[in-house]
């Protein structure tokens, strides 16, 4: 069979880029191996470990104020002029929590052992079920009287839908991508491995983070204190989870760049106790690294998939896309210095977080890569996947709290909603580590991804070249509009 003209010139530039990089590459892995690993971005490694020390604190006190007996710990006299509401006691609502996590481990655990026979239909039904199922939760709300979290799922659920349509066409490339991904991470038992493991320390925080949110939940305090505190627990828990789910980011990237450039998992070349090593270095030398970027990366990068996928369905509206441009471009700036490639950077060459998402970014862009990552949606659809998993637990705790408390559903249900996210969370990013270190792979060396799957280099390569030639045509178009609109003042008649 011939071979068309676009994979052709896609291989051509493979071998251009691989000539131009593959001896920079070399010398960057010796000079990495020769020297010891340093110590990197060690104030945010401070700063999260006193967040944790300080925040477990707060925990155990909020928890044990109420545990087995009223006011335990005599500390309501300084919230007595908020009291509002019939106290509780932990244990009361910290079954909810327990509910949430079994739930959450459940759907997690379900997700690692199908990843190799039924991971496409999941992420299929996570990407197309997600709409309704937030539509039906916007109903619920407004059945029981919350208009504000009604209207907040029922827009949810529009812009959604609005996403899912601007990027209907690039979901067959998503979905090929995804599938190489899982066959990468399910050869690899080991880092399945670690991922539940990872999963289990998550258990054992959320053990002691839901005992000082039951203790909240069944304060005197008004529902705004509630709220407040219950705000920061939940924003201390996205940071304590990102943090653990990004830890395993650059452990399986690790491994994953290990096989590809030592062509395969049995080969003789390949480090021994290569798991170890990197286990080690991510919980020691880059933690630092990995708690800097986890505060940031997440927020980063689900603004510009929206903004992404919205500009792309504007049409001619010039006030409304100079708007979107602007927003685009100032996200653009932020992902140059907060982006998860620089995980896979720290994986391998151990830098410091921001030198390591603009080391990665300039080597996606210089290489034309980056057209590729712009057109996958890949982590949009995990991400998917992640929501759909906190939904289902949040729901779960939150039908078994109206059917006992009905005023206090919210509260346990979008907190068990978080729980969920972060368990769920810990599986998806087995596969987007995998993704991730095929995007850097490919743009250091694409013989490594040739050697790997050539069926799978071909297709990347056509994709790449098409989405070049659509970015030139679109710069083309863009430029002889420029150069219309300033003839044209000088054309027209007085």
């Amino acid at each position: 069979m011939m071979d068309s003209p676009s994979s052709s010139s896609s291989s051509d530039f493979a071998s251009i880029a691989t000539a131009n990089q593959s001896a920079s590459r070399s010398d960057g892995e010796g000079a990495a191996a020769e020297q010891s690993r340093r110590w990197h971005d060690v104030f945010w490694l401070g700063i999260f470990l006193i967040h944790l020390i300080g925040l477990g604190f707060l925990l155990g006190v909020l928890g044990l104020n109420r545990f087995e007996r009223e006011n335990r710990l005599n500390i309501d006299k300084f919230t007595s002029r908020f009291s509002e509401n019939q106290s509780g006691l932990t244990e009361t609502y910290w079954p909810l929590y327990a509910a949430a996590g079994g739930v959450g481990t459940v759907l997690g655990w379900c997700w690692l052992l199908l990843l190799g026979s039924q991971a496409t239909q999941m992420m299929k039904v996570s990407v197309h079920i997600l709409t309704t199922y937030l539509a039906v939760i916007s109903v619920l709300c407004f059945w029981a009287g919350q208009i504000f979290w009604g209207v907040a799922f029922a827009i949810g659920a529009f812009l959604q839908f609005l996403y899912v349509i601007s990027v209907i066409d690039r979901l067959p490339f998503t979905m090929l991508i995804l599938q190489k991904a899982v066959k990468m991470v399910w050869n690899l038992p080991e880092v399945m491995r670690v991922a539940y493991a990872f999963m289990f320390v998550v258990l054992l925080w959320m053990t002691l983070w839901s005992f000082g949110a039951a203790g909240v939940v069944a304060s005197s305090m008004g529902d705004g204190g509630r709220w407040w505190l219950l705000v920061v627990l939940s924003m201390s828990l996205f940071w304590t989870g990102a943090v653990l789910c990004n830890t395993v980011h650059v452990i399986v990237s690790g491994m994953v760049f290990l096989v590809l450039v030592h062509g395969g998992r049995d080969a003789a070349s390949i480090p021994a106790n290569s798991l170890v090593k990197s286990l080690q270095y991510a919980l020691t030398t880059s933690f630092g690294s990995i708690c800097y970027g986890s505060l940031f990366t997440a927020a980063i990068r689900t603004l510009r998939w929206k903004i992404r996928g919205f500009r792309s369905k504007i049409g001619n509206n010039e006030c409304l896309l100079c708007f979107v441009d602007f927003l685009f471009h100032l996200v653009e700036t932020l992902v140059r210095f907060f982006n998860k490639y620089a995980y896979v950077q720290i994986a391998i060459y151990g830098k410091s977080f921001n030198r390591s998402a603009r080391d990665a970014w300039e080597l996606l862009q210089s290489t034309g890569v980056e057209a590729l990552v712009a057109y996958d949606c890949s982590g949009a659809v995990l991400l998917m996947g992640t929501i759909f998993g906190g939904l289902i637990t949040g729901t779960c705790s939150g039908i078994w709290a109206w059917v006992k408390w009905s005023d206090r559903v919210l509260m346990i249900g979008l907190t068990s909603m978080l729980m969920g996210m972060v368990l769920v969370g810990l599986a998806m990013v087995v596969v987007e580590s995998a993704v991730t270190s095929i995007y850097i792979c490919y743009a250091e060396d694409p013989l490594l991804i040739q050697r790997w799957d050539a069926e799978f280099f071909n297709q990347m390569s056509e994709t790449l070249h098409q989405r070049l030639q659509y970015r030139s045509a679109r710069a083309r178009e863009v430029l002889t509009q420029n150069r219309f609109d300033d003839l044209v003042p000088q054309n027209a008649p007085i």
